[in-house]
């Protein structure tokens, strides 16, 4: 599996570089495989959502046995599981390929930080829906460009930071 995915980040990655040059000057490399990454996987889950939402639940609730989860929720929920896999994989082989945190840390924290932007944009998507009344495709985008900014931080900062803290066994050692 290990080689699979290096298959795939030997692809991926000379294909984003390729588009580099006139961003040189702009911003670091890695920012801009984070811009490209990001967005790539921004693109598909919006599109996972829109899909959802408007093919295969048809704007209906989705009734899941003891609750029904409104159409816009159900289309918030699928998009979310698309975008993490792929996320993840992007953000570990391809952005932050140089973090020295092992990858079921990075995994568990890479899942907080979506748990937590899942959260953000589930409230913000309610709000958007269901008390300004915005149409649901259009709320998911607005709501999306809040989360991106706050996912850009917690990543770099959080999930795959650069240099390993040493733990305070390290420490004692």
């Amino acid at each position: 599996m290990r080689q699979h995915l290096h298959h795939v980040r030997d692809f991926v990655l000379p294909v984003i570089d390729f588009f580099y040059p006139p961003f040189k000057r702009v911003m670091p490399l890695q920012t801009f495989r984070y811009a490209v990454s990001g967005a790539g996987n921004t693109f598909l889950g919006l599109l996972a959502y829109y899909i959802t939402y408007k093919f295969l639940l048809e704007g209906r609730d989705f009734h899941f046995g003891f609750y029904a989860f409104k159409s816009h929720i159900a289309a918030l929920v699928v998009s979310f599981f698309v975008s993490f896999v792929v996320g993840f994989f992007l953000m570990k082989y391809v952005v932050f390929d140089d973090s020295k945190i092992r990858g079921r840390v990075q995994l568990f924290r890479y899942l907080l930080v979506c748990v937590f932007n899942l959260t953000l944009n589930y409230v913000l998507l309610k709000i958007s829906v269901e008390s300004w009344h915005i149409y649901p495709v259009f709320a998911q985008i607005g709501t999306t460009v809040i989360v991106v900014l706050f996912s850009y931080l917690a990543q770099r900062h959080f999930s795959f930071k650069k240099d390993a803290e040493p733990s305070y066994l390290e420490e004692e050692e």
